[in-house]
């Protein structure tokens, strides 16, 4: 309910490991669900500590991935717009329509 979980990832984003917003860093066994050309997009943007998904609120694995491809193809185009549009997506989807992470 409080998101003592993501403690580790506030330490890395204070790092400069992550960005605000971002596809979320996965387990080796997760990352090589994806289909290879969305693990090489994923590789080429440092990840995030509010994922895409939060604005999008995929219902299964192919929406997810749908989701993280759309987000990095707009990021790659236009970094700082893409993140600024995405954060505020996303919070209006935590504080309103409770989006979570499951």
């Amino acid at each position: 309910k409080v998101w003592i979980d993501e403690l580790p990832m506030l330490i890395n984003l204070i790092k400069g490991d992550l960005k605000i917003v971002g596809v979320r860093p996965l387990s080796i066994t997760k990352f090589k669900m994806y289909p290879i050309e969305i693990q090489e997009l994923r590789t080429k943007v440092k990840p995030g500590l509010i994922p895409p998904f939060y604005a999008d609120i995929p219902k299964d694995f192919n929406e997810l991935v749908e989701s993280e491809t759309r987000y990095l193809n707009k990021y790659l185009d236009k970094p700082f717009v893409t993140d600024l549009k995405y954060f505020y997506k996303a919070f209006i989807n935590i504080l309103f329509k409770g989006a979570r992470s499951k």
